[in-house]
């Protein structure tokens, strides 16, 4: 396993040295996004008022205070599950050139064969790391949408944000399917051996 530093954006050649396994720590602007604003992307079909790009996406809905219009200070940034986003994975790697994107929990065996395609990664972050991921936020630099608060897409200056572990590569690896796989043996073979089945 090896670990890598990159500055956001991200191209192809930076994910394609990516291995499941390997981590990650990530420098620059990174994205929060959430069930909210994606509706808003994909299925109200509203284009999204910034970059993605080469982008890094997170899947967060912040607490922050208010000082000042349009801007925010971080409380606590943490991540949430990522799977119930997992159908907008495709849209956002096809129509809007994200190359990673980052959460808790993994994305479908579809969306691994997505980032093979057009060639992203999905980047794990350890669940209740958040005080942590919140230390390396150096500023949260904008609020889009803030109608739909805490929901609206964040644009986020990290320095150091990680480590992170690639949970899926752009060779289509999944890690997430792997464990669950290891997992569900090991439960057969449990199961086998106490003459459940």
């Amino acid at each position: 396993m090896a670990h890598f530093h990159f500055k956001t954006p991200l191209t192809e050649a930076d994910v394609q040295q990516l291995a499941v396994g390997d981590s990650v720590t990530l420098d620059g602007i990174i994205y929060g996004v959430r069930d909210a604003n994606l509706i808003r992307v994909f299925d109200q079909k509203v284009a999204p008022p910034c970059d993605w790009k080469g982008a890094a996406l997170l899947h967060t809905a912040p607490n922050v205070k208010k000082i000042g219009p349009g801007k925010y200070e971080a409380i606590c940034v943490g991540t949430t599950t990522s799977m119930r986003m997992d159908r907008f994975t495709e849209g956002l790697l096809r129509d809007y050139g994200v190359r990673a994107i980052l959460g808790k929990g993994g994305l479908s065996k579809q969306s691994a064969e997505l980032m093979k395609q057009y060639g992203a990664v999905y980047l794990s972050v350890t669940g209740g790391a958040a005080a942590l991921e919140t230390l390396q936020i150096e500023e949260i630099e904008k609020a889009y949408w803030e109608d739909l608060m805490p929901e609206c897409i964040w644009q986020i200056r990290f320095k150091g944000l990680g480590p992170l572990t690639v949970g899926i590569d752009a060779h289509g690896e999944n890690l997430q399917a792997d464990v669950q796989t290891q997992a569900q043996q090991k439960t057969a073979d449990l199961l086998k051996q106490m003459g459940i089945v």
